[in-house]
Formats: C-alpha cells, sequence, structure tokens
C-alpha cells in the first residue's frame, strides 16, 4: 500500500463524532466533544466526547448489571470470544495502524509490532484462561477443602496515549478472560482506533461488558476513579497520578494495578559487535518516537569501546529518516503535540545548564506538509549520571552516553534512578549477562535484543515504575480473587462448645 502521501479522514472512513460506547451502543456525552487532532498536520480528525461525571455513572451501571452474566459464563464460551476479537483486530489492523499513526504522529511501520503484541494479547489470555482455575483441593479432617478463583467485578482501566492499542489489550484481554466487567478511559489526545476497536467488540461480547467513556483525563478519570461502585483499578501513565491513583486504592482498600514512568539502563559490555550493538541501542532510545517508558535511554557504554561506540552512534543517528507519519520507510516522526514537543526541547536546554553535552541532534525538524508537528532530531547527550537529563523521563528521541570501567560501578550506575521498568544488556559473555541482569532493579531486562518481549512473560516495574504485573498469567491473578471453601462431612456433635 503506497503510504508516501499524505492521507485525510474521508480515507479512512471516521465518524465525525465518538461519543462514549456505554451498553453496546455509542451515545451522546454530556458534556459535549473536544477536537481530535492529526499530530502531524494539526488536521481534525474527529471529534470524541468529553466524558464527565454523568457518563462515567451510567458506564459503570451497565458494567455492573452485565457482571452477575458475564461472570457466570463458562471459562470455554470466554475463552471462544477472546478469540473471536482477536480474529477481528487482525482483520481490522491495517485501517486502525493508519488512524493510530495519524492521531499520534508516530511513524506507521512501528505499528506493525504494536498490533502483533495486541492481537497476541487476546489470543494468550483466551487459552491461559482455560487452567487459570486450576486451585487447591484436597481432603481434610471431617470434610474437604476447596479454593477457587473468582472475578473481582467492574474494573476501571485507564490508558495512555502512546501505544493505545497495546495498552488497551493489556488491560481488556486479562480482565475479560478472568470474567470482569470494565469501564475504559482512553487518553484525549489520542484515542480513536480504540473507540473504533471498541465498536468491533460491541459487535462480539454481550452489551455492558466492555463500556469506553473517552473524555479529558482532570473529569473523565478522575470521576472513574473516584467512582464507589468499582472493585479494581488499573492505570498506566505517569508517576504523580499513578500516586494519586494508588492513594485512592489504598483509601477504600481497592486491588490496584500500576504501570507508570521508566528511565531504562541499557548497559554495553566491551565485548559486542560494535556495529549490532549500535543499531540495538538506536532502536532502544528512538522506537516510538521516543515516547514510551521502556526505552534504554540511559547509555552504559564501557571505557574501552566508548569513543568508537559513540562515534558509529552518532552516525547511525544521521542516517535515521525524519518524515511523515504515514510514510512507510520514515524511522522517527512526529511527536504527540506540542506540549509534549516543548517539554523535550526543554530537557535539551536544562541538559545544557547542567553541563551535559549534546553530542548530536536536540532541534526541532521541519517536515513539509506537517508543519503543525514536533519533529524532533534523534538526540545523543554526553551526561553525569546524577544530572537530571540522565535521571527524569524524558519521553522524546533521546539518550545519554555515560562511561563505566567495572562492573559493580555500572550496575550501582544502572539502578541509582527512582525508577525500575526495563534495562537492557549488550554481551558476549553470558555470565556477565546473568551477573548484572540479576542485580538490576527491574521488572524486565533483554539480553542483547531490546524489546525483545515474549508473550506470557510478566511485565511490570520495581520501584516508582509500578505496582503489579501485565502481559502474563500473572495478570489473571491481578483481576481475580481468591475464595476457600470448606465442606465438613458431619455437623459438631451437640455439647462441642458447652
Amino acid at each position: 500500500m503506497e503510504t508516501t502521501r499524505q492521507w485525510n479522514t474521508a480515507e479512512v472512513n471516521l465518524d465525525k463524532k465518538y461519543g462514549p460506547q456505554i451498553n453496546g451502543e455509542m451515545v451522546e456525552p454530556v458534556n459535549g466533544y473536544i477536537n481530535a487532532v492529526n499530530a502531524s498536520t494539526g488536521e481534525v480528525l474527529a471529534q470524541i466526547g468529553r466524558g464527565g461525571k454523568e457518563d462515567i455513572d451510567k458506564a459503570v451501571g451497565a458494567a455492573r448489571a452485565a457482571f452477575p452474566a458475564w461472570a457466570e459464563t463458562p471459562i470455554e464460551e470466554r475463552s471462544m470470544l477472546l478469540n473471536k476479537i482477536a480474529d477481528a483486530l487482525d482483520e481490522n489492523q491495517e485501517r486502525l495502524k493508519l488512524i493510530e499513526s495519524m492521531d499520534t504522529g508516530r511513524a506507521i511501520h512501528e505499528f506493525d509490532l504494536d498490533y502483533k503484541l495486541a492481537i497476541n494479547q487476546f489470543r494468550y489470555f483466551a487459552g491461559a484462561i482455560l487452567t487459570h482455575y486450576e486451585g487447591e483441593s484436597r481432603p481434610v479432617d471431617n470434610g474437604y477443602l476447596i479454593t477457587k478463583k473468582e472475578p473481582l467485578g467492574v474494573c476501571a482501566q485507564i490508558i495512555p496515549w502512546n501505544v493505545p492499542m497495546i495498552m488497551a489489550s493489556f488491560k481488556l484481554a486479562p480482565a475479560l478472560a478472568a470474567g470482569n466487567t470494565l469501564v475504559l478511559k482512553p487518553a484525549e489526545d489520542a484515542c480513536i482506533s480504540v473507540l473504533e476497536f471498541g465498536k468491533i467488540i460491541s459487535e462480539i461480547l454481550p452489551n455492558g461488558v466492555v463500556n469506553m467513556v473517552p473524555g479529558i483525563g482532570d473529569e473523565a478519570g478522575q470521576a472513574l476513579i473516584d467512582h464507589p461502585d468499582i472493585d479494581k483499578l488499573a492505570f498506566t501513565g505517569s508517576v504523580p497520578v499513578g500516586r494519586l491513583v494508588g492513594k485512592t486504592a489504598g483509601e477504600r482498600l481497592l486491588p490496584v494495578t500500576l504501570e507508570l514512568g521508566g528511565k531504562a539502563p541499557h548497559i554495553v559490555f566491551p565485548d559486542v559487535d560494535i556495529d549490532t550493538a549500535v543499531e540495538n541501542a538506536t532502536l532502544g532510545y528512538t522506537f516510538f518516537n521516543g515516547e514510551s517508558c521502556i526505552l534504554g535511554t540511559r547509555l552504559l557504554v564501557h571505557d574501552d569501546i566508548y569513543d568508537e561506540f559513540t562515534e558509529k552512534l552518532i552516525e547511525r543517528a544521521k542516517q535515521i529518516k525524519i518524515g511523515p507519519p504515514t510514510d512507510r520507510s520514515t524511522r522517527l516522526a512526529s511527536l504527540i503535540n506540542e506540549k509534549q514537543g516543548e517539554k523535550v526541547l526543554n530537557y535539551f536546554d536544562i541538559a545544557r545548564e547542567e553541563g551535559a553535552k549534546i553530542l548530536y541532534g536536540g532541534n526541532r525538524v521541519t517536515v513539509p506538509g506537517h508543519e503543525h508537528g514536533y519533529f524532533i532530531e534523534p538526540t545523543i547527550i554526553e551526561a553525569e549520571p546524577n544530572m537530571r537529563i540522565a535521571q527524569e523521563e524524558i519521553f522524546g528521541p533521546a539518550a545519554t552516553i555515560t562511561r563505566w570501567n567495572n562492573v559493580e560501578e555500572v550496575i550501582k550506575m544502572a539502578n541509582d534512578v527512582e525508577y525500575g521498568l526495563a534495562a537492557g544488556i549488550m554481551t558476549e559473555n553470558m555470565e556477565n549477562a546473568f551477573v548484572v541482569a540479576n542485580k538490576l532493579e527491574a521488572g524486565s531486562v533483554w539480553i542483547n535484543s531490546y524489546f525483545n518481549f515474549q508473550t506470557g512473560a510478566p511485565f511490570g516495574g520495581y520501584k516508582n515504575s509500578g505496582v503489579g504485573r501485565e502481559y502474563s498469567k500473572q495478570a489473571l491473578n491481578e483481576y481475580s480473587q481468591l475464595k476457600t471453601i470448606v465442606a465438613a462431612y458431619k455437623r459438631p456433635p451437640l455439647g462441642t462448645f458447652l
């Protein structure tokens, strides 16, 4: 499919308006609509509902009404329906990729991975649920003990704008498989693909099982977090908002899953093939336009190869094509909006003020026909590990690079941040790799191949990177509760308690 030209909304058949999806149908939002714009051109793609408390009330009510029947649906049927969702997502993925590329500003080729992960999530949980209910059962004195797993109830789920379909699948698939109903609040900055997916789901699942309410975080998101009839909170986003969600969960004693920020180290040993290591490192800091919490943005390179590695890293950065998001040859495209673009550029100013050295990049680029967008050069910054640029999440296509000389030093350096979501290691020596991997404070460690997601591998973070795990069978436990039943064959004889 030719994608080097600019696409418009008519060619992907978008609705003019996307209201909340409640009880199987799209409804008018109480507070009206807001514009959803093409990240790189500024074109209005559609209007999305500005959901508020009344919309959330209706959505939670629909989910509550649908819960008993869905919880009692045989697991074989839930499994079959999840596979139908996977099939439908597979069939519609090319159109949804294009929508998502325009909505987020990301290069369209990246969505091949996004949709592979999303489709696999539904297929994985369609299978995993069939063995989830293995519990403990054993004879006890005068009876039998049974433990069983039950769904939690109505789940509130809030997802970010950077990888909409990945985030939607991470939340929806395990919750549905475990027998929960839910209200999903997608991000106002990029949610059209998710709302289109919601329309597809409504043709497969019973009414009220999945409800979606778009809107602004302080309005729809806050109303959902605060709703008194929610049984579980799940949030992916920033640490400050995650703390607020966690505080609410703590006050109400609700189970919570939080996937928050990251500042991943990517450790390079001196025994690597430098050319392939540079390629892996470049992927690790530029994919997703740099707008991801799992990026390997802290390159820690051994002193013996530091100069050669850095020189080749810069040369590789110069080769990266910056261009229109819907061009399949583009490798770096537009950030989500002006606010994010200015935030990234401001971090480069902070780096200079701290004494860090920008070795390459650091500038906004103009792409003809897409002047609205914030296209940022791949940026490489030589920095000390205690500098803000090496400690805080930039959320743009930038990496710091720092020297190290001994293993204990680099482990300390790698762990010396508030986050612990992901990490990378590159070495030919697997003993080095596993010694270091076991000492890193990170939920996922990828050796020699960054972003090496494997279906069924738990995903989540240490420290301020979150609470709980997704993307694995562990997620079914996050959306379930245990019940113990002890049956006595005979009642105690008279006089036992006298």
